[in-house]
C-alpha cells in the first residue's frame, strides 16, 4: 500500500492506495481538475459543490454509456456464438 496526496478543486485528500493503481488515480486526477476548469471557464458557477457535481455526473455518464455499449457487445458476441455452435452442431450430425 501506497499513501499519496491528491488536489481536487484545490482541496488536498490523502489516500492510501495499492501500488499498481497510483498512475490510474492520478489521471483520473487530472482529469477532473481539467474538467472542473472547462466547466468554470464555460458557465457562470460560482459555487465548486456545483462544479464537482456535473464533473462527477460527467464521469459516471461516460461510465455507464460504456458499459451499456459493452454489454450489446457482449450480447452480440454471444449471439453469433450460438449461431456458430447451432451450425457446426448441424454440419457434425
Amino acid at each position: 500500500m501506497l499513501k499519496i496526496k491528491v488536489s481536487i478543486a484545490d482541496r488536498i485528500y490523502p489516500l492510501t492506495v495499492k501500488t499498481e493503481e497510483e498512475e490510474g488515480i492520478r489521471i483520473a486526477v487530472k482529469k477532473i481538475n481539467e474538467l472542473i476548469k472547462k466547466f468554470e471557464q464555460n458557465y457562470a458557477v460560482k459555487d465548486k459543490q456545483d462544479v464537482l457535481a456535473m464533473s462527477a455526473l460527467q464521469f459516471a455518464s461516460k461510465l455507464e454509456v460504456k458499459n451499456l455499449y459493452n454489454e450489446k457487445e457482449i450480447m452480440d458476441a454471444e449471439n453469433k456464438l450460438d449461431k456458430l455452435h447451432a451450425l457446426l452442431d448441424a454440419h457434425l450430425k
